[in-house]
């Protein structure tokens, strides 16, 4: 009766496991590096430092094993420094006694450090060649996997991946852009009714940035990714820690390790009249959007104004004057917490023309000259020949990142005008 006993204790015993992904080592952050008393130091090491954080959890809980399903490094980058640094971390979990299972993603198969640094004893990357599985018996986990050889590995690699292990917990691990994501480049297709079909308990995904997951005949998980590096990688995050037996899932949890935060925010300008109303307006959305944030996380904004508004003929053309009074409001509310990304102004005249219509004045006659201009093919020639003096002795730096220079030098210069010109006539009718 005790030896049964026993028996079941260790059939039930609980596994603790954290599943990462596109770690993306020393990838720089990119939309404040250029600003004025911009935080240099954690732009350089926001993803080491996130990484970091990981491992700490890592030991802290301590969970039995980690598994990288890919994107450890960050493409070409070949300063060695990255994976001594990666190595040294490793160095933590095996004092830890914590082994690693990591599996190559597209941006491994391009980096040198993938194909020359020695890794830790306590790692154990999968085969580039074929899927192989890692069995942890006295844990009761099988792990199968394969890692890209290339970067643009596009054929389906669910196909080749053994038959699951009985008796045991067996996860999947691959880096897959999956059906349906097409902000990600299609590398190692596949899609949910394969992945259920193939009787894992847990497919640890890799390769799409944001966190999802899907229940089923098995739990699919991406864990997204652990820093967010720019203004389309918004929100809290990091990685999942999953607890299991051989019988299945008994707890998903994330582990929320980054160091700097992106949001987006939009402040509706629709009651506003004046500039200084609007910039109150954004300086009341960012104090909620503090009071509602982790204290130490910082974060980094883009505002966005929006709405039909009274105010946008002040707004028009004064977004550098606009971005400054907000960049006063982050400074005042503390520069260790809050960045300004970026100011965009996306508002439209609460006036629609028609009282600027009914004027027998200039402002109407200008009106309506801006309205045949749209269509005017000599007018419309004419502007693209005096932007394009202006558009050719631009900095190189602006040259891919103001969106009008593509239209002007390509002469399809309609929506531009059309974008203006209740701007410019707000403007005007505000100065009269």
């Amino acid at each position: 009766m005790f030896t049964e006993s026993v028996t079941e204790i260790k059939r039930a015993k609980l596994v603790k496991f954290i599943h990462a992904a596109d770690i993306h080592l020393d990838s720089p952050l990119t939309g404040l590096s250029a600003y004025p008393d911009a935080p240099v130091e954690m732009l350089r090491t926001a993803t080491r430092d996130a990484f970091s954080n990981l491992v700490t959890e890592a030991i802290e809980q301590p969970v039995d094993f980690m598994v990288i399903a890919g994107d450890l490094y960050d493409g070409t980058w070949k300063d060695h420094n990255t994976g001594i640094y990666f190595c040294k971390e490793m160095g933590r979990l095996k004092k830890a006694g914590i082994p690693v299972y990591l599996l190559f993603g597209n941006h491994d198969a391009e980096s040198e450090m993938t194909k020359k640094l020695q890794l830790p004893d306590n790692v154990f990357a999968f085969d580039t060649r074929k899927p192989n599985t890692f069995r942890l018996d006295n844990l009761k986990v099988a792990l199968h996997g394969r890692s890209f050889r290339e970067k643009e590995t596009l054929e389906n690699l669910v196909t080749g991946y053994p038959a699951p292990v009985p008796g045991m917990f067996n996860i999947g691990v691959l880096h897959t852009a999956l059906e349906g994501n097409s902000a990600h480049a299609s590398y190692a297709p596949c899609s949910l009714d394969e992945l259920h079909a193939k009787g894992y308990h847990y497919w640890a995904l890799g390769h799409v940035h944001e966190h999802q997951i899907w229940e089923g005949a098995s739990t699919v998980v991406f864990p997204g990714n652990l820093q967010g590096r720019h203004i389309r990688e918004t929100g809290p995050r990091g990685a999942v820690m999953v607890t299991a037996d051989e019988q299945g899932i008994q707890d998903i949890q994330r582990l929320f390790v980054d160091v700097l935060r992106w949001a987006n925010l939009d402040v509706d300008a629709t009651e506003c009249k004046t500039l200084s109303e609007v910039v109150s307006r954004i300086g009341k959305a960012l104090d909620e959007l503090v009071e509602s944030s982790p204290s130490t996380i910082p974060i980094a904004v883009r505002v966005t104004v929006t709405g039909k508004t009274s105010a946008h003929g002040d707004l028009f053309g004064l977004e550098s004057q606009l971005r400054a009074e907000v960049l006063a409001l982050a400074v005042a509310m503390g520069a260790e917490r809050l960045w300004i990304e970026k100011v965009r102004v996306a508002t439209s005249a609460a006036d629609d023309g028609e009282a600027l219509r009914a004027r027998a004045d200039a402002l109407s006659d200008l009106q309506d000259l801006l309205q045949t201009a749209e269509s005017d093919a000599d007018f419309l020639k004419s502007l693209q020949d005096d932007l394009l003096g202006l558009v050719n002795k631009a900095p190189l730096e602006l040259q891919t990142t103001v969106p009008y220079f593509k239209a002007i030098r390509s002469g399809e210069l309609m929506d531009l005008v059309s974008e203006v010109r209740p701007g410019l006539l707000s403007h005007l009718a505000k100065v009269e």
